[in-house]
């Protein structure tokens, strides 16, 4: 096929998972897809600059949960990028429901488009080979098809499930029936699908013709088709975002796209590809793709290892010195340090279970919070004191609020605040405070070009961030 005659392809970025396989660095209100675990981009700005050549792709749809809304905007833009819509599920229902909701928008518009659906927490470190495995799975499902990419088995991983290749395709060279579909195996059967070479992992990465697979989910799954129109059609246009309809969305069955469709079609294929390709899954996985040095280990931080191999360590903030041992996954937040071998980095759901029982705030959240206006770090939680350091970026405003159990102090530290305390608007500036007295109504905004920092001290009986009563909100949450 020519570069003429190539179709331009939407691409659909999903990004709901909360990844907490990758605690204490991925967290419920900061997975990994949001976080710069391989390079200096997080994981969704790689796969958004995947996606990015204008010729060959179109803007594309991602789609988010609503309490990572503005963090994922704010990621997008960093990148440079515009995407066409971005999609608030009220809640999660799998990828099947995901996959439904952006192919009924794309066929308002576009009835022939062909749709590449793509995790955004995924690793590929060959761009060349995702180019052309994407090149000839866009050619196989212009034929009808509903392809899907099978990752050539490199080790008898039982953490994915696989792809059974059938007979190839009629003049389409590379591409395959699905002869099945499989569970993660056990590892005597992973070893036999990786020696027979006729099973691929399965990537959870799909290239649709839309038409088709609406065509199919009618077919297969019409619940959720109809339960998907209704919340499009009951949407809500909030800033940038689009918020599909909560009760509408939720009479959609949840089911992955593999179980609602892949395993029941007749127009299943598979494309086998090699091309680096990482779910990121596990602290394991981010050993095996990671830099390794001479001894075998892989560093991000502050790190100094001593007659150690084979090893994962990872520090966040301070130094993480490490001494004779090996095999061993080691990684440091400001609030949290795990260790575990590395042939148990399955089994940290079992920490976060323990961790979910004690309902512990850091599986939910780092200390240092992200917000549409800039970010805040917990400093000190004391009995009755809190204290923050708060970054509000050029431009950003705070809610109008007030607190009903707490008071408190402001300090500038570099930057300009504009005040609204009750009647007075005040400048800050450098050096200068203000207090804010409890039951006040009161506003935090950056007007100056730079950021703005500031201390926050709260002093009260109760100091959680429910405490907020907003009256005016530029983001939409009051």
């Amino acid at each position: 096929m020519s570069a003429q005659t190539k179709p331009v392809i939407h691409p659909v970025i999903l990004s709901g998972g909360s990844g907490t396989r990758l605690w204490p660095m991925s967290r419920a209100q900061y997975p990994k897809q949001l976080l710069p675990l391989l390079s200096e981009r997080t994981l969704l700005q790689e796969a958004a600059l995947r996606v990015s050549d204008g010729a060959r792709f179109a803007a594309p749809l991602l789609i988010s949960n609503d309490d990572h809304r503005f963090i994922v905007a704010e990621q997008v833009r960093l990148a440079g990028l515009s995407p066409a819509a971005i999609i608030l599920e009220p809640l999660g229902r799998n990828t099947a429901p995901a996959c439904c909701v952006a192919a009924l928008m794309l066929a308002a518009t576009s009835p022939d488009a062909l749709m590449l659906v793509m995790p955004s927490d995924h690793a590929i470190a060959d761009l060349a080979s995702f180019q052309s495995a994407v090149a000839l799975a866009a050619e196989t499902a212009a034929k009808g098809r509903l392809v899907t990419f099978g990752i050539t088995a490199s080790r008898p991983e039982t953490g994915y499930g696989y792809i059974k290749r059938g007979k190839a395709i009629a003049g389409i060279n590379g591409a395959f029936d699905v002869a099945g579909f499989v569970e993660k195996p056990d590892r005597a059967r992973a070893e036999t699908y990786v020696a027979s070479g006729d099973y691929a992992w399965n990537s959870g990465i799909f290239l649709f013709p839309v038409a088709l697979l609406l065509q199919e989910l009618e077919r297969l799954q019409p619940a959720m088709v109809a339960a998907c129109k209704d919340a499009i059609g009951n949407a809500k246009r909030d800033l940038d975002f689009l918020r599909l309809d909560r009760e509408a969305f939720a009479k959609a069955p949840s089911d992955s796209i593999d179980y609602a469709v892949m395993e029941h079609t007749a127009h299943a294929a598979v494309v086998p590809v090699e091309m680096g390709w990482s779910d990121v899954g596990t602290w394991d996985a981010m050993w095996l793709v990671g830099d390794k040095d001479d001894a075998g280990n892989v560093t991000a931080g502050d790190v100094i290892a001593e007659d150690t191999k084979n090893s994962y360590l990872r520090a966040e903030t301070g130094l993480l010195a490490v001494l004779g041992v090996d095999d061993l996954v080691v990684v440091a937040t400001s609030d949290a340090v795990m260790v575990a071998r590395r042939d148990r980095a399955q089994d940290i759901k079992k920490i976060v279970a323990r961790l979910e029982r004690g309902s512990r705030t850091e599986l939910v959240s780092h200390p240092l919070v992200h917000r549409p206006w800039g970010t805040y770090n917990s400093i000190h939680n004391g009995e009755r004191v809190q204290v923050k350091h708060i970054v509000v970026k050029p431009g950003g405003i705070l809610s109008l609020q007030m607190h009903h159990h707490r008071a408190e102090h402001w300090v500038v530290v570099s930057g300009t605040a504009t005040v609204t305390k009750g009647d007075e608007t005040l400048i800050l500036h450098e050096n200068q405070s203000t207090f804010i007295p409890l039951g006040v109504k009161h506003r935090l905004e950056n007007p100056g070009r730079i950021p703005l920092h500031l201390i926050e001290v709260q002093s009260g009986s109760y100091l959680g961030e429910d405490d907020i009563v907003r009256f005016d909100d530029t983001y939409g949450r009051s």
